[in-house]
């Protein structure tokens, strides 16, 4: 309703027009560009991406906050949600591997966030996170079902992996290949690694700014 009313005011108010479209980028400290100089994090890369590919329009905020768990971002998604906002995208889960948390907090965090989401009418792009196999198979088969699960309940969009453009490189079957995409650390990408990661979500991002709008 909030959004509806906001249109029609709108509609009312000005000549008709192309509407900007801004997405917020809800996540962690991958979203935030940890370790890197602004220009390389995630969210400006994926602007410049962007506009590469002819979306102008589309502005996307960084609301990544490093060390954020799922609980984290359910804290923060009504007021990340402010009304010029148009979509989400929702990358978070990595921080609750990280601690071990138990799946069905994970589940429950992320349900709330894109309850939110539905209630605010905002377009959500969900992208999932994999645990690693150190926590046994059923951990690992009960968290990385979270994802794609609650985007068929919700109707959102979905990418099954905020690494999958490292994927498609072929090289993650190679640890030390990997290597040359991540910050010492071995947890956050550098900025050739962010690229690839760009070079994959982007045309998700098309999508939700074609959702958005209509």
């Amino acid at each position: 309703m909030r959004k509806s009313m906001i249109l029609v005011v709108l509609a009312l108010g000005a000549p008709a027009q192309a509407q900007d479209v801004v997405i917020a980028a809800l996540g962690d400290s991958l979203t935030q560009g940890y370790g890197l100089p602004e220009a390389d994090g995630f969210v400006p890369q994926l602007q410049r991406w962007l506009a590469q590919a002819g979306a102008e329009d589309v502005t996307v905020i960084n609301a990544g906050v490093s060390g954020d768990t799922t609980a984290g971002g359910l804290a923060r998604v009504d007021w990340t949600l402010t009304p010029e906002v148009d979509g989400m995208i929702v990358a978070l889960g990595g921080n609750d591997l990280l601690r071990g948390l138990d799946p069905e907090q994970a589940r429950g965090n992320i349900d709330g966030i894109l309850q939110a989401a539905d209630k605010a009418e905002v377009e959500v792009l969900l992208i999932g996170m994999e645990a690693p196999g150190n926590y046994g198979a059923d951990y690992k088969a009960r968290f990385d079902a979270i994802y794609p699960e609650l985007a068929q309940d919700h109707g959102t969009l979905y990418l099954d992996s905020w690494f999958a453009g490292l994927a498609e490189e072929g090289s993650a079957l190679d640890p030390v290949a990997l290597r040359a995409f991540f910050q010492p650390d071995g947890v956050h990408p550098n900025a050739e690694g962010v690229t690839r990661i760009v070079d994959r979500i982007g045309p998700e991002v098309l999508k939700l700014a074609d959702e958005i709008r209509g």
